[in-house]
């Protein structure tokens, strides 16, 4: 007899007369089938599934204690979501009925006995051709996202280094260590997390915090870098670089880009009403805006800069809560001290802070 099946293939028997059993063991090695299982009480078919793990199940009917409608019935819940088993029904009882059953039970083929032997096998090949396949493409789906997952992140880091590399551009023109950004970024995130906000948001304040200062790009140097005090005129100018940060990441489709065009466009307003560009106060002011509004009035306090030198750690925590209810969020100054560690820090004026 020719060999038309995979001989990996592991088909369990299940029928209650032993002289079926046999016959159907000595047919499927015969064509080249080798790991075959039997079981004549039907009782035991569900012990002996989770044991084995088959590919294929060849059922009679009608049997005692257990019949194969109520076989197929118990095995559905164990056959994992998306991986079909195959199960080909052997049975005597010809009713169109009998069939009809049969199939919406789960069965995948239905042979009616006696039967013809190559017509037996040429269905389990079908069927376990059908299950391998099914298996071949979702070993394929699995490759393909996980190539979709790399290449994601790919463009996520990609996206994400465009835009450290933005602020890193930003801050240049005034701050040479290229640091600045980075640590309000972490202070920002730190100072998120102490009030309560989720590990995502959290994670997105972090990174978008880095483009707070994104707007100085259009600041003239000659005003930027001055050392002495600025002029009215001046300080206009400087002031705009939130609506040029806001500008330049406006209409972001990125809650990413989102985040960094409002903490771009709040981070000098003021609790009190007194910041700038739009003059918002109190809960107006996005939650971000605010809390990096503390983050970078530390850091600026707390490192040099070429209009500015340095005060302790001590007096810039002063400083800031000198300044809770009116320039920052009383809730968030609150957080302030525990997050900080000893750092240089520099005198500014939070009210016209660059």
């Amino acid at each position: 007899m020719p060999h038309i099946g995979s001989p990996n293939a592991r088909i369990l028997i299940v029928d209650d007369v032993e002289a079926n059993v046999r016959l159907l063991e000595r047919i499927l090695r015969q064509a080249g089938y080798e790991q075959l299982e039997t079981v004549t009480d039907p009782r035991r078919v569900l012990s002996r599934y989770a044991e084995w793990h088959p590919d294929l199940l060849l059922l009679d009917l009608m049997m005692p204690h257990v019949d194969g409608f109520a076989v197929m019935d118990a095995l559905r819940p164990l056959v994992p979501p998306g991986q079909p088993f195959p199960i080909l029904v052997l049975t005597s009882d010809a009713t169109p009925e009998a069939k009809r059953r049969a199939l919406a039970s789960g069965a995948s083929d239905f042979v009616m006995k006696p039967f013809d032997v190559v017509e037996v096998l040429l269905r389990i090949k079908n069927l376990l051709e059908n299950r391998e396949l099914h298996a071949k493409l979702q070993r394929q789906n699995g490759i393909l996202e996980d190539k979709v997952r790399e290449r994601t992140r790919d463009l996520e880091h990609a996206h994400l280094e465009t835009l450290e590399r933005l602020a890193l551009a930003a801050e240049y023109r005034d701050d040479l260590t290229d640091q600045h950004a980075r640590r309000v970024g972490q202070l920002a995130a730190r100072l998120a997390s102490a009030l309560g906000l989720s590990p995502q948001v959290c994670d997105l304040i972090h990174r978008a915090a880095l483009l707070h200062d994104v707007g100085k790009i259009g600041i003239p140097d000659r005003v930027l870098l001055k050392r002495a005090p600025l002029t009215a005129e001046e300080w206009e100018i400087v002031k705009a670089h939130t609506t040029i940060g806001a500008k330049i990441l406006s209409d972001g489709a990125t809650p990413l880009i989102q985040m960094a065009e409002a903490i771009a466009h709040t981070h000098h307003e003021q609790w009190d009403g007194k910041g700038y560009p739009r003059g918002l106060a109190g809960d107006a002011i996005p939650i971000a805006g605010r809390i990096v509004a503390v983050a970078d009035a530390f850091d600026a306090i707390t490192n040099a800069r070429p209009y500015r030198a340095a005060l302790d750690i001590t007096a810039a925590i002063e400083e800031i809560r000198r300044h809770s209810g009116t320039a920052f969020d009383p809730a968030i100054v609150a957080m302030l001290p525990p997050l900080v560690d000893a750092a240089g820090v520099a005198t500014a004026d939070f009210a016209r802070s660059r």
